[in-house]
């Protein structure tokens, strides 16, 4: 089903009152309110030369969760000892001198699109936590905390928030989505760092719990039953607005007026057909839907690419935990058997639906206008454990991201000898979220506002530049 949260205050577009305050003692000094306003309306122009901002149009984040390991996918040590390096060989890729794991055989073939950071690193080994700031930028406070919950003060905005709260909807489809499920840890413990936090629920990612690859798949909220005609939708529509006159009388709350304008919202996409048809995979030639894989994960990334060519400007794909799962070895976390889980139910629909994805995106000339980042919360530890496993790994991991703005076929910093700490070129995730966020046209001082009305940059980090095309 869909779900779409819409609860808490969404801050206005304008100049905040700290700005007209502002404006009013620089008039005295040259600085006019409309100098303020010119001003911020350049806040995000394109800086000279610099092709690579804004080039992205959309993104797609595909977010593998539980830590896949560097040694079996970006980042091999063939020369490692065998404890370190495992029991699988590194391949050639397309681009000379970068070896990927033999489990990516076709993504091997599209290395020449794709920039491999080898040096990314958060230090905290904790999924949650280090997930947190994977996911917005910014480090959850303590570090290394299993089973954080999300809420102050760790409640800064996602990545696909920021987006939503900066960039309008286009049309009836909102700026960000999240497929196929929001990202838990057994027990259904939900990660921080995945909603809107601060900047209000209205700014939440559209969450969408759904398997697109059930023969039955539909979105609830998109496909009207058939014997629900356009007319009666209408008088759907009438009732919401007799119960809200009914109502008028009382004191309503602000959350209440807030509710309804969404409401009606929901009521419009129902009845949008570009909203439909981006949901409408039956639509997709069986081949196509083939060539992504028939996981879930790939008809989720399949879907992905309907939306953002819908004009979605972000759009996350979780790999969560399916039936097949268990809780000890779930999604990538494989602290036991890590080759073995690899070979069977990791590498080939990852390899099948990523290489599928960029192949797509290129042939249909959106890969440059579309940033597509692959990673997940950490890497896995270089040394495998007597369970045949690699444990959880903050201290350096792999993160792949192509198009929209990124140079294909480059290798940016690297690991030790063992894949165990960044040797050179270091990323921390708030540098991969300015890269993100200048890939789709907003430096990292733009600001957003939290609650109490006071102005946040958007990243705290640095660009990467040596990345950029």
């Amino acid at each position: 089903m869909l779900t779409i949260q819409h609860h808490g205050s969404r801050l206005c577009d304008g100049l905040t009152r700290r700005e007209w305050l502002q404006a009013g003692g620089l008039g005295l000094v040259g600085l006019s309110l409309p100098a303020l306003v010119q001003a911020r309306s350049t806040e995000n122009a394109v800086p000279s030369g610099d092709r690579s901002f804004g080039k992205a149009k959309s993104c797609i984040i595909l977010f593998l969760t539980g830590g896949p390991p560097q040694h079996e996918t970006w980042d091999p040590k063939p020369d490692a000892p065998v404890e370190i390096r495992g029991d699988l060989k590194p391949i050639l890729s397309a681009v000379p001198g970068m070896f990927v794991g033999e489990l990516m055989p076709q993504v091997a073939r599209l290395t020449d699109k794709c920039c491999i950071l080898r040096a990314v690193f958060t230090n905290d080994n904790a999924h949650s936590s280090s997930g947190y700031w994977m996911l917005t930028g910014y480090p959850h406070l303590p570090t290394n905390v299993e089973n954080s919950k999300p809420g102050a003060p760790n409640d800064w905005p996602s990545i696909g928030a920021v987006v939503k709260r900066l960039r309008p909807r286009n049309g009836m489809l909102p700026s960000a989505v999240t497929v196929p499920e929001h990202i838990w840890n057994t027990g259904g413990i939900s990660w921080p760092g995945q909603d809107a936090g601060f900047l209000g629920r209205a700014a939440d990612p559209w969450l969408m719990t759904c398997d697109p690859s059930l023969s039955s798949f539909q979105v609830p909220e998109l496909g009207l039953p058939a014997e629900v005609p356009s007319l009666r939708l209408q008088a759907r529509r009438t009732l919401l607005e007799q119960v809200n006159l009914h109502l008028d009388g009382i004191e309503r709350s602000a959350a209440m007026g807030r509710y309804d304008a969404h409401s009606k919202q929901a009521f419009e996409l129902l009845r949008s057909a570009k909203a439909r048809r981006a949901f409408d995979l039956q639509s997709e030639p069986p081949a196509v839907r083939d060539r992504y894989g028939r996981s879930r994960f790939g008809q989720s990334v399949l879907l992905a690419r309907r939306l953002v060519e819908a004009g979605v400007a972000l759009v996350q794909v979780n790999w969560t935990r399916t039936k097949e799962d268990s809780d000890i070895n779930p999604v990538w976390d494989t602290h036991a058997k890590n080759s073995e889980r690899l070979k069977k139910a990791l590498m080939p629909p990852m390899d099948q639906a990523y290489s599928a994805l960029l192949e797509d995106l290129a042939a249909r000339g959106l890969l440059e206008q579309t940033l597509v980042v692959c990673t997940g919360e950490f890497g896995r530890s270089p040394r495998i454990n007597g369970a045949g496993g690699r444990d959880h790994w903050g201290h350096v991991f792999s993160v792949a991201l192509a198009g929209g703005g990124i140079r294909g076929g480059a290798v940016h910093g690297a690991s030790d000898r063992i894949g165990g700490h960044p040797k050179e070129g270091r990323v921390q995730p708030q540098d991969l979220t300015a890269t993100i966020f200048h890939c789709l046209g907003y430096r990292p001082e733009t600001e957003i506002h939290d609650s109490l009305g006071r102005p946040l940059a958007i990243s705290r980090g640095e660009v990467i530049r040596s990345i950029l095309s």
